[in-house]
């Protein structure tokens, strides 16, 4: 018997985005590692790769997140 079940979590009403298939779904279709999620309704999680890079942006700009500062230059 094993311990842990080999598939997909999600509880269907929850939508994603598939990076692999590049297409939006509901509930637990492919695997945790291929999406992003869960989102609210199909509108958002289409937008997925958007919202994504929005915030890398947003996280890559925030000046609490330098790297090339030594500590005490903060």
């Amino acid at each position: 018997m094993a311990l842990f079940k080999r598939g997909t979590a999600g509880k269907p009403g929850e939508w994603y985005y598939c990076i692999r298939h590049q297409k939006v779904e509901e509930g637990p279709e492919c695997r945790a590692a291929d999406r992003l999620g869960p989102y609210a309704s199909p509108e958002e999680a289409a937008h997925a790769m958007e919202t994504a890079r929005e915030r890398n942006e947003e996280w890559q700009n925030d000046p609490r997140w330098r790297d090339d500062e030594p500590p005490a230059a903060r």
